[in-house]
């Protein structure tokens, strides 16, 4: 099934018309006629059949014959909390297949020994459009701006807020951690740097109710320790 996204089609909608990109897509590549099914996600759960009636390669439109929820939505509300990767496209992996395993939420952290100071929000959303289509999935994870480090450990609200870091000292696996979470309450996994939280970072995550992680005895690359995180909540909670 070929998945279109357009976030403004909503369940209201008897007719939607793409802009010229997308018309051109459909008409040009695809070679889509009158008549064929298109099927379109607004990234807020719902998939939209419909019927293709004007194969205007600038301004194509389709009939909306039916719409339906989400079948399978996450059974948790996952939050990454990540360090950019000095690649910018170990992160972009990341963002891809975080998307395909199931993430609600990704900010990027500025921590003290961050490479990356500067992100592109528009091309990383692309990345998490482009994952969410191919995997087939109604919902588009969100992407904040990236923050200060300690910024974001003050606006966390999560009651399961979780810091995954490398210095030996008490810590729950991440496995443990998640015992106490139940369905559909909000977690927060913070992912350092290359190099590692600083100690002061990890103590003002630890004064402000993170609980300390490890996620495994291998010391992981960034993006790595990201996708442990998140298949390690979809294999707890599915």
């Amino acid at each position: 099934m070929q998945l279109f996204y357009n976030p403004n089609i909503n369940t209201n909608e008897e007719y939607f018309t793409f802009d010229k990109v997308e018309s051109k897509h459909i008409v040009k590549v695809l070679r889509k006629q009158e008549g064929d099914t298109v099927y379109i996600t607004n990234g807020k759960g719902f998939l939209f059949e419909s019927i293709l009636i004007n194969s205007n390669e600038k301004k194509c439109q389709v009939a909306i014959k039916s719409f339906q929820k989400e079948a399978k939505s996450l059974n948790y509300n996952l939050h990454i909390a990540i360090a950019p990767t000095k690649n910018i496209q170990r992160l972009e992996w990341f963002l891809e297949k975080a998307t395909e395993i199931g993430i609600t939420e990704i900010t990027p952290i500025l921590c003290k020994r961050s490479e990356r100071k500067i992100i592109k929000k528009n091309r990383l959303e692309k990345v998490l459009i482009s994952a969410m289509k191919q995997s087939l999935k109604y919902t588009l994870p969100k992407l904040n701006e990236m923050i200060s480090f300690s910024e974001f450990i003050k606006i966390n609200q999560s009651k399961n807020s979780f810091i995954a870091h490398c210095i030996d000292n008490e810590k729950y696996s991440l496995k443990q951690a998640l015992q106490f979470a139940k369905p559909k309450e909000n977690i927060t996994i913070l992912i350092g740097p290359e190099g590692d939280f600083t100690l002061t970072e990890i103590t003002f995550a630890l004064d402000n109710k993170f609980k300390a992680v490890s996620l495994g005895n291998s010391r992981l690359r960034t993006e790595t320790a990201g996708i442990v995180a998140v298949q390690s909540v979809a294999f707890t909670f599915e």
